[in-house]
């Protein structure tokens, strides 16, 4: 599963992100690593922004980029 297909209020970890090294590195740089926990908060009503909280950092990411981002449901 991709980070995009949560819904709001739902929380999942990092299993990995398949992108390039620029984008890869621009997500290590919010925290967005492999094993991470993240949450989805807010979508916006076209659906083409998801706006995240990892740790205390709220981050808005294209559903594009979400989409390379796979996940599993946070134990």
């Amino acid at each position: 599963m991709t980070l995009n297909e949560l819904k709001i209020k739902e929380s999942a970890e990092v299993l990995s992100i398949n992108c390039d090294n620029v984008l890869k590195n621009r997500l290590y740089s919010f925290g967005i690593t492999k094993g991470a926990i993240v949450r989805i908060e807010e979508l916006t009503l076209t659906k083409s922004t998801i706006e995240i909280k990892i740790n205390q950092s709220k981050i808005a990411l294209r559903v594009s980029e979400a989409e390379k981002i796979e996940v599993k449901y946070a134990e």
